[in-house]
C-alpha cells in the first residue's frame, strides 16, 4: 500500500474527523467527540494555529493522522504533546503508523524539544507495544486528570 507523509491543509479537515470518530468508536467513546470540522479549521489554521497535524494519504484519501501542539515543562522547557497518531484500519501493519510518529519525532526535533509526551489507554496492548517497539517509556504508574467543560464550570462555581 502506497502513501505519503504531510502537513494537513484545512480542507482535509472532514477526513481528519472521520479518523477521529473511528478512533472514538474503537475506544468504545463514540459519542465523546464534540470536535467539528469548523473548530478543526478555525483552530489549525490561520495567524496562531493551536496545533499540527500530519496526515497519511493513499489514493486521495486520508487514511492516518498524528495531532501534535506545544506544552512546556517546568522541569524541561518546551515540549509537544501528541494528541493522537490514528491509522485506519485496513493501514494498521502497513508502516504508516511508524511514518507517522517518525514526522512527529522529526517535528519535535526541529522544533528543538525536550520531550514527546502522549497517553495511550491501558487495554491497547498492540499501540502499548507498538510504542515501546519504538522506544517510548509507557508508565503505567501515572493517571491522566482531566476537568471537562462541565467540570470547570462546576469547579468555579464551588470554588470562587
Amino acid at each position: 500500500m502506497d502513501f505519503i507523509i504531510r502537513n494537513s491543509e484545512k480542507k482535509d479537515m472532514p477526513q481528519v474527523l472521520s479518523l477521529i470518530n473511528e478512533l472514538a468508536v474503537f475506544e468504545k467513546e463514540e459519542d465523546a467527540v464534540e470536535v467539528t470540522v469548523e473548530q478543526l479549521e478555525k483552530d489549525g489554521f490561520g495567524e496562531n494555529p493551536l496545533f499540527h497535524c500530519f496526515v497519511a494519504e493513499s489514493d486521495s484519501k486520508i487514511v492516518g493522522m498524528a495531532l501534535v501542539y506545544s506544552r512546556y515543562s517546568t522541569w524541561k522547557g518546551p515540549v509537544i504533546h501528541l494528541e493522537d497518531l490514528i491509522v485506519t484500519e485496513e493501514y494498521r501493519g502497513t508502516g504508516l503508523g511508524s511514518s507517522l510518529l517518525t514526522s512527529v519525532v522529526k517535528h519535535g526535533k526541529k522544533l528543538n524539544v525536550k520531550r514527546i509526551s502522549w497517553e495511550v489507554i491501558d487495554w491497547n496492548e498492540p499501540a502499548i507495544s507498538f510504542y515501546e517497539s519504538k522506544g517510548a517509556n509507557v508508565m503505567r504508574d501515572w493517571d491522566v486528570v482531566q476537568l471537562d467543560a462541565q467540570g470547570i464550570e462546576d469547579y468555579l462555581k464551588n470554588n470562587n
